[in-house]
């Protein structure tokens, strides 16, 4: 146990920057969001915030997609800092039950669409990975932009008529117009919130910034071998490394109309609280899984947030502000990621201009 790294966890600690590798293009809006100049799409089209994960790709720096957090004693890892104190940082039921903060935070921004994939629920992720942790997931739509004259879209779940074998065909085929054809096509907007549920064929299209809160895996089944950019994907990022017939095996083949689509997987949100000064509106919680949660505090004002059980992530999407924080302040402003400990009992937000903050939760 590394005692001088406790302290730490009675402040808000601010993490640096965490771009990550992927295989499609983007990444423009996340510079928008953090006032970087000027704004690319490129190779690194994903924030990874608060992640103890490490990203999977071929030839890529080893700890990719892990944060950091600067302290006056340095750059420390933020996995260094939890491992430090497991039960100071992210409280006794996370502690015992993971070890780790059991949450995997990004920012995504997409100028091309990704391709078809999937994420193993926990069944497949514990049979086949040896994993505790799936990865289901959630996205909550921030902003969009038209690509090439296109309005911003998703895919997700198979359509009526989809079978298993007429899935294989296309993906023997790589009849990539067949496979989209096979999953329901949704227009979204700033403020829509979806589930995806381990198992559920989907597709983010071109256009979309949206935060994903998901299980702390980077599993990913794909069933395009080319990007609809032109990048070749290896077989280890098309199986992970199990084989094409297994990869299949991940799909849920469960047949959907666009209403149950709708009904299964969007999200509206609900108002926890309300006052002059701040809302606080709940998207993803126990009623739709509990892996995560996901809460949004529209602040012009001030707003006090109680400590639980378990630590929690404040990203300030927008706005500039305080925070109070045993007694000491500590200022925030739009594009922080900012690591709450489970030691902390009690934290004020007040806003100088006026502030959206996306709180991220762990597995209930």
């Amino acid at each position: 146990m590394s005692d001088h790294l406790q302290k730490y966890a009675h402040m808000p600690l601010k993490q640096l920057q965490n771009r990550v590798w992927r295989t499609y293009e983007g990444g423009a809006l996340i510079d928008r969001w953090k006032k970087t100049t000027p704004e690319t799409d490129g190779s690194m089209p994903e924030e990874w915030i608060m992640s103890a994960v490490t990203a999977r790709g071929n030839n890529r720096p080893e700890d990719e997609g892990l944060s950091l957090i600067e302290t006056e004693e340095g750059t420390i890892p933020l996995k260094q800092l939890i491992n430090s104190d497991l039960e100071l940082y992210l409280g006794k039921p996370l502690a015992e039950k993971f070890g780790t903060t059991g949450v995997l935070i990004k920012m995504l921004d997409s100028k091309e669409r990704l391709t078809v994939q999937v994420h193993p629920d926990k069944e497949y992720a514990r049979t086949v990975f040896n994993s505790e942790f799936g990865k289901t997931e959630s996205w909550y739509v921030l902003n969009t932009r038209e690509i090439d004259g296109e309005k911003s879209v998703v895919y997700m779940g198979f359509k009526k008529h989809v079978t298993r074998a007429e899935w294989k065909t296309h993906f023997e085929n790589q009849n990539i117009q067949g496979m989209l054809d096979c999953l329901h096509k949704i227009e979204v907007k700033p403020g829509d919130a979806f589930m995806i549920y381990g198992g559920v064929p989907h597709a983010i299209g071109a256009g979309c910034f949206l935060m994903e809160v998901q299980e702390p895996t980077d599993y990913t089944m794909r069933v395009e071998k080319t990007t609809p950019n032109g990048l070749t994907i290896g077989p280890e990022l098309i199986h992970q490394g199990v084989g094409e017939e297994k990869m299949l095996e991940c799909f849920h083949y469960d047949n959907y109309t666009l209403d149950e689509a709708l009904e299964a997987w969007k999200i509206t949100p609900e108002v926890l609280e309300h006052s002059d000064e701040f809302t606080l509106r709940t998207l993803f919680n126990t009623k739709h899984t509990n892996c995560f949660g996901l809460s949004e505090l529209l602040l012009n004002g001030s707003h006090t947030i109680k400590g639980s059980s378990s630590f929690y992530v404040a990203v300030i999407y927008s706005g500039v502000g305080t925070m109070v924080c045993n007694g000491k302040k500590y200022t925030y402003s739009q594009g922080d990621e900012i690591f709450i400990s489970a030691a902390i009992s009690e934290l004020t937000f007040k806003s100088d201009e006026a502030s959206k903050i996306l709180l991220c939760y762990p597995p209930n």
